[in-house]
């Protein structure tokens, strides 16, 4: 039985290679000057966008002024999101009559959604209205992946370009994300969504009678129950193949409405890695080097399995609790087996520890199961996957310019080793350039460790962590590593939805966005400026199984040791006090 569900897992990951190969030409067809975008057909399309904005989509674009073009579109989302928040209770598609969101929640709520992370801190049917949900927040679903796009192809330019002043034109690469990838696979996948049962309606709630009489909690008698619907498999569609990951109802893909099946499940889970995947061949074609995409390819991949298996085997255990009990634990033809502790029965251990590896491999951030529910090793390796800076994958864009920095630091290194000026596809890698990258790796562990920090120093702060002990600080380390790191999924005992972390969330997750995209920019601009290197027999070959070695070693050393006294306060403490405890048993 185990085996055959790592056998299904080896299928949906042929699956998801099989998908990425085509995407990743066709995405790279669309950056090309000489293919897809020059067709007089989507030309014209582009151009009343552009005519409507006000600004010109030929115009070739400096690092600095294409990063002032990202910011100030960013910001225009965040000013939008928070205005519609506060004021739905005035404004159309609110048939509930949702009142206004708080000022602290709606700020993060705002940042959160713009900068890709899509924390939520709130229950989504219970406090946006459908304007809010589908202009707002499905909205910024769209146009914070396509920055991450945008972003990654601009850093693409820096590595081909020899003595050039520009990284290209920020309101062109954005538009194409958009309207001929994101726009596209949304639009279908909304309609297979729709077809398995996901809801997708402007109606009011649903009034479900019961068949026998109940109480509640104060003993009142209950005759009806109110079931929230909505348009529900649009934001679905982007919210997974966008990596945004947040959820229309509160419970996130673990809702029916939001994930009726095993072939949604599977469906949703191989588009949450997709255009991750996809992207790194992108990167090898937009570069003229399909091998340098296949690598970096390869080294997410096993990176992705040597998380999956860990987190499967962890949550087939017995926890004491079921120790103590005769509830049968052993996989059988009448259970999937396991900790089925916050875990669908319909997608069992290995559909759940399937998604919450992707979902944490990439910047995505839904969830189908209860990630507070995993035993300690298993919810270790989602929250190590977001410590890493979600290079697996990762977001959409975000993820690959995010490993390319650990490319870099892995070439200086074998440079410092050899006594040699390391150079990456040809661009001789300096001080200054290492100086960037610097910042794109350490800042979001530096946001997440001090926001860590904040949630247990101070009694607001404690007051939301529910657990007592190690697993309450794994709450509060697992919650920033998600803020830090622009995931978005949650330990849910972890009562964010207060001042303190509303504001010091959203302070994190604008910084780690955005203070990583700059550093990205100007990267991409220094690299544009230099020559190319003819390769000679002193080159550290970037294309070959060391390399994937070398890379793989300097993602774990360096991504993870910032973790490592925090992490032993949390899961690691957990695990050994968990483990004397079914020994005991």
């Amino acid at each position: 039985m185990i085996w055959l569900k790592i056998v299904e897992q080896i299928c949906f990951f042929a699956l998801f290679v099989a998908a990425s190969i085509p995407l990743g030409s066709f995405i790279a067809k669309i950056y090309r000057t000489s293919g897809l975008a020059d067709r007089d057909w989507l030309t014209r399309s582009e151009g009343p966008l552009y005519r409507i904005i006000g600004v010109n989509g030929s115009e070739e674009m400096s690092w600095t002024k294409y990063c002032r073009a990202l910011m100030w579109f960013n910001l225009v989302g965040i000013v939008a999101v928070y205005v519609l928040q506060r004021l739905q209770p005035l404004l159309p598609l609110n048939p509930v009559d949702l009142p206004a969101v708080s000022p602290d929640s709606a700020f993060n709520t705002a940042v959160s959604f713009a900068s890709n992370t899509n924390w939520q801190g709130y229950g989504g049917e219970s406090t946006m209205s459908y304007l809010t949900q589908v202009l707002g927040l499905t909205v910024q679903n769209f146009l914070s992946a396509a920055t991450g796009i945008a972003v990654l192809i601009a850093l693409s330019r820096g590595f081909t370009r020899k003595h050039s002043p520009t990284i290209g034109n920020f309101w062109s690469d954005i538009t194409k994300a958009v309207l001929y990838l994101l726009l596209p696979l949304a639009f279908f996948m909304a309609l297979f969504l729709v077809s398995q049962g996901v809801v997708q309606t402007f109606r009011t709630s649903v009034v479900a009678k019961y068949f026998h009489e109940v109480v509640n909690e104060d003993g009142a008698p209950v005759t009806e129950q109110i079931i929230a619907v909505g348009p529900v498999a649009s934001q679905v569609a982007i919210k997974q193949l966008g990596t945004n990951g947040g959820g229309f109802f509160n419970a996130n893909s673990a809702h029916p409405f939001e994930n009726p099946s095993y072939a949604t499940n599977l469906v949703e889970c191989l588009s949450i890695i997709l255009l991750g995947g996809a992207l790194c061949l992108t990167f090898g074609r937009l570069i003229s080097d399909l091998r340098q995409g296949v690598t970096l390819f390869v080294a997410m991949s096993i990176m992705f399995w040597m998380a999956l298996l860990p987190c499967y085997f962890a949550e087939l255990r017995r926890t004491p609790a079921l120790s103590d009990s005769r509830i049968a634990t052993e996989a059988s033809e009448l259970q999937s087996g396991g900790n089925l502790e916050g875990k669908e029965v319909r997608f069992g251990v290995s559909a759940t520890a399937l998604w919450a590896t992707a979902t944490t491999a990439a910047s995505n951030g839904s969830v189908n199961g209860m990630h507070d529910s995993f035993t300690p090793l298993g919810g270790a390796v989602p929250m190590i996957l977001m410590q890493l800076g979600e290079v697996v994958f990762g977001g959409v864009g975000s993820g690959l310019y995010g490993m390319i920095a650990f490319c870099l630091v892995t070439v200086f290194v074998a440079g410092l080793m050899v006594g040699r000026t390391p150079e990456y596809l040809g661009k001789k890698i300096g001080a200054y350039e290492m100086k960037l990258v610097s910042l794109v790796i350490l800042i979001p562990p530096l946001l997440s460790l001090i926001g860590t920090a904040l949630a247990v120093a101070f009694p607001s702060g404690r007051a939301a962590i529910v657990s007592p002990g190690a697993h309450g600080f794994s709450e509060a380390l697992y919650a920033y590593s998600s803020m830090g790191n622009n995931n978005g999924s949650a330990f849910a005992g972890f009562g964010a939805n207060v001042p303190l972390h509303n504001i010091c969330g959203a302070i994190a997750m604008f910084l780690s966005r955005y203070w990583i995209i700059i550093p990205t920019l100007a990267l991409a601009g220094a690299l544009a400026r230099k020559n190319v290197t003819p390769r000679s027999a002193g080159t550290l070959r970037t294309d070959t199984p060391l390399f994937v070695f070398l890379l793989i070693a300097t993602v774990l050393l360096v991504g993870a040791l910032n973790y490592v006294p925090a992490l032993a306060l949390g899961p690691i403490a957990e695990e050994l006090t968990m483990n004397s405890q079914v020994n005991a048993h």
